[in-house]
């Protein structure tokens, strides 16, 4: 049986993968639509997850796709109603919420699952095994885009626990925390805040792994023109790079065939699976190097954004 599912949070991330991927599959039946400002032809609407959770329609999971502030509350309310829930990354905003709703949904018998999209490119687990038989000696991360291409009227980003630039830096994270051998730690780091923001626009970060492996990482939200998303790890056997957010591989200068792109069929089958056996899996890594960012990172002020 199809598992039926309602998406809470209608925005641009929902309309351009949550819904082509949930509708094409077998595994699911789209059900609902949970939004403020926003609909589906012929779905049943609802203004919010409690309204939903009140009303006639049977639902078997939630996918949380609103901003991460608003995502404890509503990730509660759908466990305790006994729903199953996919969390859009980052999974929230703050680790102690994670943690909390992970015990929650343990306590209540249903599937949690905190999504990286990124770890499903096409080229992230080649990576993984090619890197797990080398040794490394350096990583670099440049990870920059143009916010105001990605998040066009955003402003929750900019407010605290939006992340800024790091709602698109913890995509490289996720990757780095998948395909590395050993646990990695900042050194330190500096971050730059817009006048008139609550995060960052830009972040240049040290960290180095329990072997003493540096890795550098740029996060930038003001690039223009072409867009970076790459990972470089040099070994004793060449360089591998992950470019394109992890779609492209190239290992010592040879282009590695790739299937096609298919991150949030991924993350979707994962999450059918998790219900399947009555597992979870909420894997905050990533999103506690953001916050030893925030803890440890100098801070400096920059120009104030205008979107």
């Amino acid at each position: 049986m199809a598992v039926r599912i309602a998406i809470v949070g209608l925005g641009k991330i929902a309309q351009d993968q949550h819904v082509p991927v949930i509708t094409a599959s077998p595994a699911y039946e789209l059900v609902a639509i949970a939004s403020r400002s926003a609909g589906l032809p012929d779905m049943p609407h609802y203004h919010d997850i409690d309204a939903m959770l009140a009303g006639d329609v049977a639902i078997d999971a939630v996918a949380l796709c609103q901003p991460p502030q608003a995502r404890y509350d509503a990730a509660r309310a759908a466990i305790l109603a006994g729903k199953h829930v996919f969390l859009e990354k980052p999974p929230g905003a703050t680790l102690s919420e994670v943690e909390a709703l992970a015990e929650l949904a343990r306590a209540h018998g249903v599937t949690l699952f905190a999504s990286w999209h990124s770890r499903y490119a096409s080229g992230v687990e080649t990576a993984k095994g090619w890197i797990a038989e080398r040794a490394i000696r350096s990583v670099t991360i440049d990870w920059k885009e143009d916010v105001r291409v990605w998040h066009p009227g955003q402003k929750w980003i900019w407010e605290a626990g939006g992340l800024g630039v790091f709602d698109p830096g913890i995509n490289a994270l996720s990757i780095m925390t998948h395909i590395l051998p050993r646990p990695f730690f900042l050194l330190d780091g500096t971050l730059s805040f817009p006048s008139n923001c609550q995060a960052a626009i830009a972040a240049d970060l040290s960290f180095r792994d329990e072997a003493g492996v540096p890795i550098n990482a740029a996060f930038d939200f003001r690039q223009t023109g072409p867009q970076t998303w790459d990972i470089r790890v040099d070994t004793d056997d060449g360089e591998l790079v992950l470019s394109k957010g992890g779609s492209v591989l190239t290992i010592a200068g040879v282009l590695q065939d790739t299937a096609p792109e298919a991150e949030y069929r991924g993350l979707y089958d994962r999450f059918a699976t998790l219900i399947a056996d009555g597992a979870s899996d909420v894997d905050v890594a990533p999103l506690r190097h953001v916050a030893d960012a925030y803890l440890r990172g100098a801070r400096v002020m920059v120009e104030p954004f205008e979107d």
